[in-house]
């Protein structure tokens, strides 16, 4: 099938582009290089073989995106395209509201028009705010604590009411928790834009003598190290999942949420010693006060995925530790290093 991959030149979506070429489908990327950069494209031929289908421009125009399904042919969607930083859409969020729900509302009345309705969605764990227990899952209470997870979970709310409205729509729910590490080749991985918003990146420029220290917010919390514990998920784990979402979602038509996680929960401090070691490097670390809105605890039950997806997480800490290490070693300053 040709699939429709919005936001396809990203972290998660060049993973995923490789995961649906090695299942035999075409990938299409449709991309506006906002927060990606154009070498992906490159590094996704060197590994897929095969050239790579792109459409430069932005999700929020509707035209565009109805004119690329129609000439692709394009079967289904999964929809990567969003502003993803949690502090900064604190900052400002009406560009996350603008992006995030305005991008989700322009691509499903181009799929709507062209009568595309099968759709893989990227939520997120943030939907769940601060939970009550670990490990959670999909029946646990929603709630959010910033913008980007109100447009996560008002986007949920509405793929829910487009589906009571035509039942014709196909959708696929996954949040996920804490995607990490890169493709084993160390061709792709996660370039973030400036200084890092999340831990393995940061953890990794550490050991590579780009930052000098990492900053640990907490180490009072009531975990076995006193540092906060989430789920990370390697980021090949996580795009095998989108290809086992969309197979579901072809064969059977029916919609579905679940959790793509490991179910099982690392510190920070794990995760730093794990980097050390797969490294030869050491991390220096400094103490710093707990962020507002942080929470100790958060990690997955995956067991939905695993009954309806028929997919699991199957990589170590250690996988996600020495492939974002190898990534990190061949590519120091990210894709702007070609």
């Amino acid at each position: 099938m040709n699939i429709l991959l919005t936001g396809g030149a990203g972290y998660i979506g060049s993973h995923t582009y490789i995961a649906l070429a090695e299942a035999g489908h075409t990938p299409v990327i449709l991309d506006n290089f906002s927060s990606s950069h154009s070498a992906v494209l490159d590094r996704l031929l060197q590994i897929s073989g095969k050239q790579v289908i792109c459409e430069d421009g932005d999700i929020c125009d509707r035209s565009f995106v109805e004119d690329v399904i129609k000439r692709y042919q394009v079967s289904a969607v999964i929809h990567f395209a969003a502003f993803k930083s949690v502090g900064e859409s604190v900052s400002n969020p009406l560009a996350y509201y603008h992006n995030n729900l305005g991008g989700l509302i322009s691509l499903l009345e181009a799929m709507d028009a062209t009568k595309c309705r099968t759709l893989v969605y990227s939520s997120s764990a943030t939907v769940y705010g601060d939970p009550v227990s670990v490990p959670i899952t999909e029946d646990f209470p929603r709630m959010h604590t910033n913008p980007y997870g109100h447009t996560k979970l008002v986007g949920e709310d509405m793929l829910a009411a487009l589906r009571v409205a035509n039942p014709d729509w196909c959708i696929g729910v996954l949040r996920y928790f804490n995607p990490v590490g890169a493709h084993p080749s160390g061709l792709i991985g996660e370039d973030p834009n400036g200084v890092p918003s999340n831990l393995m990146p940061y953890v990794t420029q550490v050991a590579v003598g780009k930052r000098a220290h990492l900053n640990v917010f907490g180490n009072n919390y009531p975990t076995p190290d006193g540092t906060g514990i989430r789920d990370y998920i390697h980021v090949v784990d996580l795009a095998e999942g989108h290809v086992a979402a969309l197979r579901v979602l072809q064969e059977r038509g029916e919609s579905f949420t679940v959790n793509l996680g490991t179910g099982k929960g690392y510190s920070v401090l794990d995760v730093v010693r794990a980097t050390e070691q797969v490294s030869g490097q050491l991390v220096p670390i400094r103490m710093a006060h707990r962020r507002p809105g942080d929470v100790a605890e958060c990690w997955s039950d995956p067991s939905s995925a695993q009954k309806i997806l028929g997919w699991c997480a199957k990589k170590s800490l250690n996988d996600m530790c020495a492939d974002a290490w190898r990534w990190q070693q061949h590519n120091p300053n990210g894709y702007s290093s070609c």
